[in-house]
């Protein structure tokens, strides 16, 4: 693991949420690296400050498991090793075919090269954009306005929304949610009067998380999550599964 690898991860550390292996390397780090741990000690507050601007009492469990799903894991690409192409020998006259091979070997080494490279910028964009992600949901969980709100979510799981009308930004923290049949997805939807707004779609494959919303929660009453066929819809095609107000 990288140092820009482990640079993203003091939201996940802060909140408990990485494997054993990853909190190891992720604390070793720390020892020689300032500015992750100032990080992790503003997060770690921003977290405690959280629990005290909640609007409505949840169940004493509620907290530990919103605290456990809030930090996202990002999934790193494969990585690919390019072996440079260095013969021990050079014959004095190649035949044609040998010459041929020889170019098509250097071709697709030059396209595993080509493909590293584009493999590593996606890295790099993953890490701005997770990095990114983290100072928005520290920003919404610090807001003066913040609200929270949670609920038991039909079908199995809970969840809780996060939202804060002055910075026009909501999140949703998401625990235990069942893996949809039928290759299906959860969608976010805001409810503004009395109409369903598209606000996004949950990752699949992954029953704890937490996603910011798309738009903002300025107009609207309340967060719904609806099962909609995969790539989600323009409207609803079934009841929410969950629906949550946004206000204090």
């Amino acid at each position: 693991m990288t140092d820009a690898d482990l640079h993203a991860l003091t939201g996940a550390y802060a909140l408990d949420a990485l494997d054993e292996r990853e909190a190891e390397d992720f604390a070793r780090h720390l020892a020689h690296c300032e500015a992750c741990t100032s990080e992790v000690r503003e997060l770690q507050a921003t977290a405690a400050r959280l629990a005290g601007a909640v609007a409505e009492v949840p169940p004493p469990e509620l907290h530990q498991r919103v605290m456990a799903a809030i930090g996202e894991v990002r999934q790193r690409p494969p990585r690919t090793t390019v072996l440079p192409l260095r013969p021990r020998w050079r014959p004095r006259g190649l035949p044609y075919l040998a010459a041929a091979a020889c170019l098509a070997l250097a071709a697709v080494a030059g396209g595993f090269a080509v493909q590293a490279r584009h493999q590593a910028d996606q890295q790099r964009s993953a890490a701005a954009q997770a990095r990114q992600q983290a100072v928005r949901l520290t920003a919404v969980m610090s807001a003066p306005d913040a609200t929270l709100h949670a609920g038991a979510v039909k079908g199995g799981g809970n969840a809780t929304v996060i939202a804060s009308r002055q910075l026009n930004q909501a999140a949703l923290v998401y625990h235990g949610l069942p893996e949809p049949a039928g290759g299906k997805v959860y969608e976010l939807w805001y409810s503004v009067n009395e109409s369903m707004v598209p606000a996004g779609l949950l990752t699949p494959g992954r029953s704890d998380g937490t996603t910011l919303l798309s738009g903002g929660p300025r107009g609207a009453a309340a967060v719904g999550v609806t099962i909609e066929p995969a790539g989600g819809s323009p409207k609803p095609t079934t009841d929410p599964i969950l629906l949550l107000p946004v206000s204090a």
